[in-house]
């Protein structure tokens, strides 16, 4: 990975954007598997403005690598303003342009926030709000049958 790479995710890590969990989220998109240990969760909430319904906010919650957690940053701000139509046609590759060309070992990070994009825009209503939806971590967390999971929190 080039060293300008590596600057742009150490600092999209250091402070990261939109983290954490939405209330009364318009849309929630899940995607990874426990059994592998890479997961990431979108929250997109969206708002009128001059005629049009276009994404207001989007949020992300992760357990996956940091270069996983930084190209979910910098795409939650990029979404701002676009419509649903407009954010279902960005690719992996587009959603991680701030950070640079992604090594091909670290482009399943990138294919990962966009799974989670698409899911959330797929044009079903969300499972729930997050009030009563299940967090990432409790569903990571859930007995898998035949899987096994081990959740290891960074004390850094």
């Amino acid at each position: 990975m080039s060293d300008d790479v590596e600057a742009r995710i150490e600092e999209a890590i250091r402070n990261p954007q939109n983290l954490g969990e939405m209330e009364n989220a318009d849309a929630i998109g899940t995607v990874g598997s426990p059994d592998c240990g890479d997961m990431l969760r979108m929250w997109i909430k969206f708002k009128e403005e001059h005629g049009r319904k276009i994404i207001d906010r989007a949020t992300f919650q992760s357990f996956g690598c940091q270069t996983a957690i930084a190209v979910a940053s910098v795409a939650t701000e990029m979404l701002k303003g676009k419509t649903a139509a407009e954010a279902q046609q960005m690719s992996g590759e587009e959603l991680a342009s701030p950070l640079g060309a992604l090594p091909p070992v670290k482009i399943h990070c990138a294919q990962l926030v966009e799974g989670a994009l698409r899911n959330a825009l797929s044009g079903e209503a969300p499972q729930a709000t997050t009030s009563s939806a299940p967090s990432l971590l409790s569903h990571m967390s859930e007995p898998q049958t035949g899987a096994k999971v081990k959740v290891v929190f960074d004390q850094k």
